[in-house]
């Protein structure tokens, strides 16, 4: 019997998706927000499809704030943009 894929929420778009095929954006317990591309690091997370289009969706609803209780800085978010821009250019190839 094949092994169960967990499912997960899009914060931004809402769809449903295989845990593989999101990303996971992580507070750590001290506070730093981190792209978590491995799903590993400890901390409260959030989901959010491989791509900017859904990143600047949660930006602009505030979604990925709610997700994770605590206020984003802009660099926070302009790391995270440069870091879904390379994985969505990796994925293209």
């Amino acid at each position: 019997m094949p092994k169960k894929i967990p499912v997960r929420q899009c914060v931004a778009c809402r769809q449903q998706k295989e845990k593989p095929q999101l990303a996971r954006v992580t507070r750590t317990p001290d506070g730093k927000i981190l792209y978590d591309p491995k799903g590993k690091v400890s901390g409260r997370g959030a989901y959010l499809c491989k791509s900017v289009s859904c990143l600047d969706k949660a930006i602009k609803s505030r979604a990925l704030s709610r997700a994770l209780d605590c206020e984003i800085p802009d660099e926070v978010y302009q790391t995270l943009r440069q870091q879904f821009a390379q994985e969505e250019g990796a994925d293209g190839q």
